[in-house]
């Protein structure tokens, strides 16, 4: 079902090797640290990592939705859940507005620079009393002149505190409801914006930012695409981020369950290996055939993604699934290590903490469910 072919196979091998020497070594330093190194993406936007899909006009590479794919994948295996979602929010949350939608001065000022990995994004929507709800968002953008006064607050924001600039939803129209909602790209140093860093459970590695607006000064040519069509944009992206969710999931899972399985062949009790116990056999079994089915399902998805269909049920499913799936795998897993699975010198419990912001992040589960129940049966009728 999937569309790799040995093109993909070779930025495969690439892109593994650059993150085996230069990423997965600096984890545990950049986990302990609660932030990433500012020249690490350099050398992934090298790698082309920043531009897979983008036009080659901007600096990209115009490559297939697969080698974005294959990107995620790999950037998912690295041991943690923080690095992934920094590099993956850069292109596919924050550039993909600018491409999609951004003007030419837009993409000349922002996604150019962020092809190349010298400017950073991020994308705030999530507000303290909207999340999944964008149409309730209380930030407002007041057009005066040539300029729009930004104010309000975010909080939830992958790259909130360390990125260059910020693509940001804000009500320029509040009587219209989701009809009122617009993008504007914010400067990191623009006067009145201040940014404050979350404390986590897990992704420890990524900076979460809360952000306030106080009388920010946005000019009108940093609006992405029409005014009021923020919310059109935003639907269009939010199926792909599920997707991105869901193939990220599987990816770590497959990390996770290939560290179990080796920690089982090392760990011995009443004179046998681990992993000749038929209860724990039995369990990797079970866990095994769930990941494939799904893996299964999201590359059919990335197929009609590739292909242009817009599957917005299909993806919420995806998510769902995905994320649900790895948060179970991870407490299976940490369950086959014992008392180590509790270590945090053992990458598992890492991946434990990690995998909790699955059900949660981008929609939670309930959010989910709502979508895909509404849509079957709508569709019934």
């Amino acid at each position: 079902m999937h569309g790799f072919d040995e093109q993909h196979t070779l930025f495969r091998q690439a892109l593994r090797d650059h993150l085996d020497r230069h990423v997965i070594p600096q984890v545990d330093e950049w986990e302990e640290r609660g932030e990433l190194p500012r020249d690490l993406w350099k050398p992934l936007a090298e790698l082309g990592c920043f531009g897979l899909t983008f036009p080659g006009e901007w600096g990209g590479m115009a490559l297939d939705f697969w080698h974005q794919i294959v990107f995620i994948e790999e950037v998912s295996r690295c041991w943690s859940g923080g690095f992934a979602a920094a590099v993956i929010a850069h292109p596919v949350l924050a550039l993909t507005h600018l491409a999609e939608s951004g003007s030419d001065y837009l993409k000349e000022a922002y996604l150019r620079p962020g092809i190349a990995g010298e400017k950073i994004g991020g994308l705030a929507i999530t507000e303290p009393h909207a999340g999944s709800d964008v149409a309730s968002l209380r930030t407002t953008a007041v057009r005066q002149g040539d300029h729009y006064l930004l104010n309000g607050s975010k909080t939830f924001i992958t790259n909130g505190v360390h990125s260059d600039f910020l693509v940001v939803a804000a009500k320029t129209d509040p009587e219209a409801g989701a009809g009122g909602i617009s993008l504007l790209v914010v400067e990191r140093e623009s006067p009145g914006l201040s940014a404050t860093k979350l404390r986590k459970l897990g992704w420890h590695a990524s900076d979460t930012g809360e952000l306030a607006f106080d009388d920010v000064k946005v000019p009108v040519k940093n609006r992405i695409g029409e005014e009021n069509a923020g919310f059109y944009y935003i639907m269009q992206r939010f199926a792909l981020e599920r997707l991105v969710m869901a193939v990220s999931a599987v990816a770590a899972c497959d990390q996770a369950l290939a560290y179990t399985l080796q920690y089982m062949g090392e760990r011995e009790a009443f004179g046998r290996p681990i992993r000749k116990f038929q209860v724990l056999r039995h369990r990797i079994a079970q866990l095994s055939a769930e990941l494939e089915r799904l893996r299964a399902f999201n590359y059919q998805l990335c197929r009609a993604y590739d292909e242009g269909h817009y599957q917005v049920t299909e993806c919420a499913m995806a998510k769902l699934l995905a994320t649900e799936l790895s948060d179970k795998l991870a407490t299976e897993c940490l369950q086959c290590f014992g008392g180590y699975g509790y270590m945090e010198e053992y990458r598992i419990a890492r991946f434990f903490r990690d995998s909790r912001l699955g059900p949660i992040g981008g929609g939670t589960s309930e959010i989910m469910r709502e979508i895909i129940g509404k849509n079957v049966i709508e569709h019934s009728k």
